[in-house]
């Protein structure tokens, strides 16, 4: 969260690689009625309106207690991981060798484990508030939230590449032409 890896991930599908993400994938999940009609049994109808999931409402207060988190994900999760497979697959059978998967949970759900290569987008804690807070998030909500994430440099010893997202636009552009020529390297070697 806010280290830039939606930007990257936004660069590589100007390059065209096909993206997966996420965070998307999981509030189109959020649309379904089977999953609606999970969360008004689990949560209740409070976070339902008009057939529609108040995901930020949700996402408050799985952030504020560890159980309801758990609860949500259990929920949400599966049907992700399920989905992801599923695109991957097709994107496969239309010849795509790399398909990139912008993930905000990569470690925390054990993800990165089954994914061929991992490039994790890191940053300062000072860069990721000021960014966060740029976005419109409280200083309180990102506190309240960062907790939940497996540090960067954790993240950075499982990766298999690392772009460090601390500069401007064109310092991160110059690390991208690095990671394209890595990722067409991971390509020859299959």
């Amino acid at each position: 969260m806010g280290s830039g890896k939606t930007t990257v991930s936004n660069i590589l599908s100007k390059e065209g690689f096909p993206v997966i993400d996420l965070d998307r994938l999981g509030k189109e999940i959020t649309d379904h009625i089977e999953t609606i009609n999970e969360i008004k049994e689990i949560f209740g109808g409070e976070y339902v309106t008009d057939n529609k999931v108040d995901v930020e409402k949700l996402r408050n207060i799985a952030f504020q207690n560890i159980d309801t988190r758990k609860k949500l994900e259990s929920i949400i999760h599966p049907k992700a991981r399920a989905e992801l497979w599923k695109r991957i697959e097709e994107f496969k059978k239309r010849g795509m060798k790399t398909v990139i998967v912008d993930a905000p949970l990569l470690f925390e759900t054990g993800l990165y484990k089954r994914l061929d290569k991992v490039v994790v987008v890191s940053a300062t804690m000072d860069i990721i508030k000021k960014r966060l807070r740029m976005r419109g998030m409280e200083e309180e909500d990102a506190d309240r939230r960062l907790p939940h994430q497996i540090p960067l440099k954790e993240k950075e010893k499982m990766a298999d590449w690392v772009i460090c997202n601390n500069g401007t636009e064109t310092e991160l552009k110059k690390e991208m032409i690095i990671l394209l020529t890595k990722i067409k390297e991971w390509e020859v070697r299959g």
